[in-house]
């Protein structure tokens, strides 16, 4: 019986990074994601915000961040399961981060009640998102 994402990230938190390899190995929804999708999510402002703090190879997308990487080369810098990490939850690898944990929904301060106990991005977005910046390879 297959798990579901919530149960295998919690699962993991519990391991902690040291024995993760600061990575979540495998997809949260059993099945790759679509680079397309997860494009649009990382450019729309109200979605994933990611353009907030990142700058990327969004030609058409002004007013890029600049506080966080640059999202170019993504996918060489890091490997599939340390991008779902890093967007699942950050904190797991630097706990002084800025950025939002995407997929974690305990634990959180200063949550909006219309936000409390539910993620930001899906499983599926997640591993949308984790196709796409697979594909930024310079």
């Amino acid at each position: 019986m297959r798990s579901s994402p919530a149960a295998i990230v919690a699962a993991f938190c519990m391991l902690g990074v040291a024995h993760a390899q600061d990575a979540i190995p495998e997809s949260l929804t059993g099945a790759r994601g679509d680079a397309a999708r997860g494009r649009a999510i990382v450019a729309n402002r109200q979605v994933g915000l990611c353009l907030l703090c990142h700058s990327g190879p969004f030609p058409e997308e002004r007013f890029q961040g600049n506080l966080a990487p640059d999202l170019r080369g993504a996918g060489t810098r890091w490997s599939e399961g340390q991008l779902r990490l890093r967007i699942v939850d950050s904190s797991r690898i630097n706990p002084a981060t800025i950025m939002p944990a995407y997929h974690r929904s305990e634990g959180l301060a200063r949550v909006a009640p219309a936000w409390r106990g539910k993620p930001v991005l899906s499983a599926q977005q997640i591993e949308d998102v984790v196709a796409f910046l697979m594909t930024l390879r310079d």
